[in-house]
């Protein structure tokens, strides 16, 4: 057992004292002690508590590896969120106005992953335990929204068929849309010839029992009761299965509205990276629109729902992977602005052709400063100035950020 005086909360989420050694679920200024393994360790005891501390909102905090920062004063977790991206971005010697964190509400989350394992007690349904494998059986969730917790027993019926398999290891991709939950099932065993005839009838029957809108497996519908629906903006879009879509729709309007404000006045606007068209469809109000993805499905979606959205500039959509054919600077030097929103790895080779181009307005929305902040690298060193960015606080209690930055030249 050790003694320790925790100094700061780390990029993870957890404390960070003198060594440095890393214990979960304490706050700066906290005097504790912790069972140590090497710099890793778990809090023991609490000698002195910070005054920050707060009584978590979930039952499973603390086993559940979902949430990390539940015991945290919202205000200081907020300042602690835009310190991560101030910190990201000075690594790159990056200076730039950061604006105070845009907050996500309890129980908003439309998207969660729920893991599936069967045993003697039947199902379980739930989230990894923190820094394991083993699965937490969850009974309530204060992020998410509450008709997802209501459909938790519906779900657990509906992961009892995908277990057939000993091998298999369901997970359950819940989406709340417009017309009802949309599940997507990944982790099933395939090389025994996949989920049988049975099973997939008992899949069928348990949806149709809980009304869900559509399960799907891997992309393969399994059941359909409804298209799932989702509303971006003006257009309602048919969401394919396994489709990308921001977790809440809240964070999902913050980050449009702070893109839409900073692009006013283009006429011709490239959004790359679209998915199905989160921010195409609003910046098509006011400006003619080029939308580009590697998901074809996507941008199926996109495409199909142009005429949900009468009155909308022109939108012209291209499934295109922007890693292998970037949009060239000689393309983008058409455009008035670009935003560009693509995946955790970055948009490193795009934002060398945007850098290369005449466009002298730019919107990044991340959901990886680190990456981000390389990226705003290159922009600034062709002239552009990064002139603020607005962290967005999407995963609640979790360590996880996202931003909007905006560039001119």
């Amino acid at each position: 057992m050790r003694e320790l005086k925790i100094d700061a909360v780390g990029g993870q989420g957890d404390g960070v004292a003198a060594g440095p050694a890393f214990v979960p679920l304490t706050l700066p200024g906290e005097r504790i002690t912790a069972r140590m393994e090497g710099q890793r360790g778990e809090l023991a005891e609490i000698l002195e508590a910070s005054s920050e501390r707060v009584d978590p909102a979930c039952k499973h905090f603390g086993h559940c590896g979902g949430c990390a920062l539940q015991h945290w004063d919202i205000a200081p977790y907020l300042d602690w969120k835009r310190e991560q991206v101030r910190l990201q971005l000075k690594r790159e010697r990056i200076e730039v106005e950061i604006l105070p964190t845009f907050a996500s509400p309890p129980a908003s989350r439309r998207r969660v992953a729920l893991h599936a394992r069967g045993g003697k007690g039947g199902v379980r349904l739930g989230f990894k335990e923190r820094r394991s494998w083993n699965l937490v059986k969850i009974e309530e969730c204060p992020v998410a929204n509450p008709k997802i917790v209501a459909a938790l027993p519906g779900l657990a019926r509906l992961a009892q068929p995908f277990l057939e398999h000993p091998k298999s290891a369901p997970t359950l991709h819940v989406t709340l849309t417009g017309t009802g939950l949309d599940i997507d099932v990944t982790g099933v065993e395939r090389k025994s010839g996949g989920l049988s005839a049975d099973a997939r009838v008992q899949a069928a029957m348990t949806a149709g029992e809980f009304d869900f809108a559509r399960v799907t497996l891997a992309g393969e519908t399994l059941y359909m009761a409804r298209q799932p629906l989702v509303k971006l903006g003006p257009a309602i879009v048919p969401l394919p299965a396994g489709s990308f879509l921001q977790a809440v729709p809240a964070a999902e309007q913050a980050m449009a509205d702070f893109a839409l404000a900073h692009v006013a006045g283009a006429a011709r606007v490239a959004d790359l990276f679209s998915g199905v068209g989160t921010f195409t469809f609003r910046l098509a109000q006011e400006a003619s629109v080029y939308a580009a993805d590697s998901a074809e499905p996507a941008i199926a979606a996109l495409k199909a729902a142009l005429g949900s959205a009468p009155g909308l500039k022109a939108i012209v959509a291209e499934a295109r992977d922007l890693t292998r054919r970037p949009m060239l600077s000689t393309e983008l030097d058409k455009m008035d602005a670009v935003v560009f929103d693509p995946p955790r790895a970055g948009a490193l080779e795009q934002t060398v052709e945007i850098a290369k181009s005449k466009v002298s307005r730019v919107v990044g929305v991340s959901c990886n400063p680190t990456t981000f902040a390389r990226d705003a690298g290159i922009l600034i060193d062709a002239g552009f100035k990064l002139e603020k960015v607005l962290p967005v606080d999407q995963f609640l209690w979790s360590p996880h950020i996202e931003l909007v930055g905006v560039f001119s030249r």
